[in-house]
């Protein structure tokens, strides 16, 4: 109907204006404007029609609009995309502005540790507690200690004193703090002790003293050996010709064996070992109450060439001084040692230990017994030296060490320590916390 109606207007509408020729210019124009004007109004009349026939919601205008809604929220998500992106890019940036950040501490951290060490020489202002040495019953040890009494006092400005005693209760009471340094902590013989007290932190080791060392339970005289070129290994103790040779009134009919001191670790190690071999019913053991005990036996017996069996071991002065020979055992192992024993002993690692408190309050004496280098060649120098002059005690010793190897000791010491040391030397001083002998 409206179609229809359009087609009326159209039809009505004029084609050439009263007055004026079609053919004319003018008539012309109008004309044109005519056509225009009719097709303009043929076009709103066809869009009312189709809206008159369409239903109420027009499609075509939503599915513009739906596309349009899209091709915005797609601009949208491109946009945020790129946001993500670009958020992803700057937080990759700061994690690696922070790992490098981290590596960075890292350095400073472990520059820090080296620094630290540097630092420890510097002791904590204040009085300074006495540093109680555990004086081992043994030369080497006592001689060491010594030797650092005079320097932790003299260079350092701390008291000092000593705790005499045996392996095992001295060990407990440098776990305690009732001592605050070994000087000579002897491996594998306290292997079970000292692991067990590391795991604990009761202990601290700060280096080494004398270096490796041998030791055993089976040394005959060279002389000895030379009557008898075949006694070379444990098990010919089982033969009666050389089980005679070390029986003794004490022994009875089995071969008095020599063997560690009451106390230390080697008590126990020895016992093994001879239970390990099977010797148990050929030696007859004798513990002897102390180092000096068990080396004047074995010197007297040596001044008179008689057989003689026993522990020994490298750094001991007989060890130094005489001819000895170890008989052969079978070769240290692991598997060994911790269950029967029936082996050699390893060579022994000497350690200096100190309880864990000391590093806090005496960190420059700590520094110091880290440099520290008394090894097997020093000290047989120093047992050499003993020989020539046996009337020297072990604090004259150390003065006699001190005044003459300054280029070995200044290696352990700081400039302002050495020169405190070489004064009192000079004007003759001792320690004060020697004991008098």
């Amino acid at each position: 109907m409206i179609i229809n109606t359009a087609i009326i207007i159209a039809t009505l509408l004029p084609l050439e204006t009263p007055g004026k020729s079609p053919r004319t210019e003018e008539g012309t124009l109008f004309t044109k404007y005519r056509l225009l004007g009719l097709t303009m109004v043929m076009a709103i009349v066809t869009v009312i029609a189709i809206a008159a026939c369409s239903p109420a919601e027009p499609q075509v205008v939503e599915v513009t609009r739906v596309v349009t809604e899209q091709v915005e929220v797609e601009k949208e998500v491109e946009k945020v995309v790129t946001e993500e992106v670009e958020v992803t890019r700057v937080v990759t940036e700061e994690v690696v502005k922070e790992v490098e950040k981290e590596v960075e501490v890292e350095k400073v951290v472990t520059e820090q540790v080296e620094v630290t060490r540097v630092v420890e020489v510097m002791a904590p202002e204040g009085p300074k507690e006495p540093i109680i040495f555990g004086d081992l019953n043994w030369s080497s040890a006592l001689l060491q200690n010594r030797i650092a009494q005079y320097i932790v006092e003299k260079g350092y400005g701390y008291p000092t004193d000593v705790k005499f005693g045996a392996t095992l209760p001295l060990f407990q009471g440098l776990k305690n703090g009732d001592t605050h340094v070994t000087m000579e902590i002897w491996l594998p013989n306290q292997d079970e002790a000292w692991n067990a007290a590391r795991e604990e932190g009761a202990v601290l080791s700060v280096g080494q003293s004398l270096g490796k060392d041998w030791q055993s339970a089976f040394v005959i005289p060279a002389y000895l050996q030379e009557q008898y070129p075949d006694l070379d290994s444990v098990d010919d103790l089982k033969d009666q010709q050389y089980k005679d040779l070390f029986t003794t009134a004490e022994s009875g009919d089995k071969a008095r064996l020599v063997s560690c001191i009451i106390g230390w670790a080697c008590e126990t190690v020895n016992a093994a070992q001879i239970s390990g071999y099977g010797l148990d019913d050929h030696v007859h053991i004798v513990n002897p109450g102390d180092g000096a005990a068990l080396n004047a036996d074995l010197y007297g017996a040596y001044e008179r060439e008689e057989p003689w069996l026993g522990y020994q071991w490298g750094t001991n002065d007989p060890a130094l001084k005489l001819d000895l020979v170890r008989l052969e055992e079978p070769a240290y192992s692991d598997e060994c040692w911790f269950t029967t024993k029936a082996c050699a002993y390893e060579d022994a690692t000497i350690l200096i230990a100190v309880n864990p408190d000391l590093p806090g309050r005496a960190p420059d004496v700590v520094e110091m017994l880290r440099h520290w280098d008394f090894n097997i060649n020093i000290y047989k120098a120093v047992v050499r030296w003993q020989g020539d002059n046996p009337d020297a005690n072990v604090n004259a010793t150390a003065l006699w060490w001190l005044n003459n190897n300054a280029d070995i000791w200044g290696g352990w010491v700081t400039d302002e320590a050495a020169e405190g040391i070489q004064a009192a030397l000079s004007a003759g001083e001792e320690a004060d916390g020697w004991p008098t002998e």
